[in-house]
């Protein structure tokens, strides 16, 4: 007890409920803003529907504005409701991620920094950026996950990664980003392929041949970005394969009739270089026009100075081991917003 009679413990214990309690009344807000119908958003909340509109109108007093216009036949929101519906999600995803970082702490995961990873990254540079990091933040334990540029966007979402090395265009609403960065892709060719010859053959002199590309699934948005390339660079491929692992892709041009667009061949499994043995030699192609853009990603809510750290890392070891450079660095695209996926292309 104070001086002044005032028990400090008391007055943050009515506090923190007084908070509690309008982070629930807002939770119920933006079930009934989706809904739009309170039957079945008590229906959804598992409550019956005379406690639900007593919190709401509880909100309303307690803002002190009208949030639904209600009749007997529709629910609508007001102005004013329609502001407060993404503070209210903010709101309550800052509140998740409390609760995570609870969560996290209880089960002594304080100190962990969880990062996915694209699979076709490469061992060196994996390597590097462990040991890069170790250097840099010895405080902070790293955990790596290979996953596709689909399931890093989920994890991000649910919290169960911090941060990812995304390959783009995807969907990056709701993250934040790391510097852009581009990887120059050649061609895997089969040795006695006439274009073996070729120091730098352009993308239009692979007409004729399939192409091998990492699944679709993996990452939608990179692969329809690789095929409109090719096509405004005057590939057309008749057949194009997927192939999940780098040696299956290997398989399929070594028969002869497929090419595979890959980094240079030190990061990728498989490729033999330009000298030709084992079947097999990677060519640049002339001009440079198809790349791999790639950053860091985490989320923008969840901003965290050891994710920055792991971010800046990565990025300097993307630099110096992938042969990557920054996205101004390599010729300029033709930028044209495809309204199916929302993808810059």
């Amino acid at each position: 007890m104070s001086k002044s009679g005032i028990d400090p413990a008391a007055v943050w214990e009515l506090i923190s409920f007084q908070v509690m309690d309008i982070v629930g009344h807002l939770a119920h807000f933006v079930v009934v803003a989706e809904e739009l119908h309170f039957g079945h958003a008590a229906e959804r909340l598992g409550m019956a529907q005379p406690p639900l509109s007593q919190r709401i109108r509880r909100l309303e007093d307690e803002l002190g504005v009208r949030l639904f216009d209600r009749t007997s036949r529709r629910v609508e929101l007001t102005a004013a409701g329609r502001l407060l519906l993404p503070e209210a999600r903010d709101v309550l995803g800052r509140v998740d991620r409390i609760r995570e970082l609870a969560d996290r702490a209880r089960s002594g995961e304080v100190g962990l920094v969880r990062a996915g990873l694209p699979s076709d990254l490469g061992g060196d540079v994996v390597a590097a950026l462990v040991s890069a990091f170790r250097d840099r933040r010895p405080d902070l334990r790293l955990t790596l996950r290979e996953t596709s540029t689909a399931e890093q966007l989920r994890a991000l979402a649910d919290g169960s990664l911090d941060v990812a090395v995304l390959r783009h265009p995807c969907d990056t609403r709701g993250l934040a980003l790391g510097p852009m960065l581009a990887q120059p892709l050649g061609v895997l060719l089969a040795a006695d392929d006439p274009l073996a010859s070729a120091p730098e053959p352009p993308v239009d002199s692979l007409g004729g041949r399939d192409l091998v590309l990492f699944p679709r699934d993996e990452a939608p948005g990179v692969h329809d970005d690789l095929l409109a390339a090719c096509r405004r660079n005057g590939f057309e491929p008749p057949v194009v394969h997927e192939a999940r692992h780098p040696q299956f892709a290997l398989g399929l041009v070594l028969s002869g009739t497929a090419v595979a667009l890959v980094p240079r061949p030190a990061d990728v499994t498989g490729a033999t270089g330009t000298g030709g043995g084992g079947g097999a030699v990677w060519r640049p192609l002339a001009g440079a026009p198809l790349a791999l853009r790639t950053s860091c990603a985490w989320r923008r809510d969840a901003e965290d100075p050891a994710v920055a750290d792991f971010a800046a890392v990565t990025t300097d070891v993307l630099r110096e081991v992938a042969a990557m450079r920054p996205l101004d660095a390599v010729p300029p695209r033709r930028v044209v917003l495809r309204p199916s996926s929302g993808f810059l292309a």
